[in-house]
């Protein structure tokens, strides 16, 4: 492996956890909702699409999301965010071999598109401050990925130039950006393939335990 970055910088949901839309869909089973409406009210729908990419920018707070997801679902806002993503779990594989790579001496980073902090906290009970050199997420920034800016605000705190970082996503638009900004961009749909390519970019071999 002759390659050497510097640095490496994770998208969190669907990165460093297992994947988003399985979690989705039981949830939508779990309340009797057709298959794909989550997808249809929030992410096909004009407003649904400028209210969660607001709540994403920090400029909507996860308690107003819940109140209008809830609204377009016809299901209860309570802790909806919460309950959507409840069966999102670590993943173990990436986790690691970010690991692996801080050991290696290797700068990871975490770049998120935030779902709001309250009531209910994605990151919570991952440690990221203490298990990452760098986090930074979307809404206290006022921006969300694909803004350059905040691409560009991650690079200056992991004080390295784009050309010797690495970005994974699990969103293919987001790594598509990221590249234009001269990273290497790994789009992340299968943890064990993901882990063999970064071990390539990044010419240290993360697939040891």
């Amino acid at each position: 492996m002759s390659n050497r970055r510097a640095g490496l910088i994770l998208d969190f949901g669907g990165v460093l956890t297992t994947p988003l839309l399985p979690a989705v869909l039981a949830f939508e089973q779990r309340e009797g909702l057709p298959q794909g409406a989550c997808l249809a009210a929030l992410y096909k729908d004009e407003e649904g699409v400028r209210i969660t990419s607001d709540l994403e920018r920090g400029t909507v707070s996860q308690t107003e999301w819940n109140e209008f997801a809830g609204k377009m679902l016809g299901v209860p806002a309570d802790n909806l965010m919460g309950r959507i993503f409840g069966d999102l779990r670590p993943e173990p594989l990436m986790i690691n071999a970010a690991a692996a790579a801080r050991r290696a001496g290797i700068k990871v980073g975490i770049l998120s598109n935030s779902v709001g902090l309250a009531p209910w906290d994605l990151y919570d009970g991952y440690e990221l401050e203490r298990l990452y050199d760098v986090v930074v997420i979307s809404e206290q920034h006022l921006l969300r990925k694909p803004d350059a800016e905040l691409f560009e605000i991650t690079l200056k705190l992991m004080d390295l130039p784009a050309e010797e970082c690495v970005f994974v996503d699990d969103t293919e638009a987001y790594v598509q950006a990221a590249e234009q900004l001269g990273l290497a961009g790994v789009h992340n749909q299968d943890p064990r393939q993901t882990v063999v390519t970064l071990s390539e970019l990044l010419g240290v071999d993360l697939t040891a335990s």
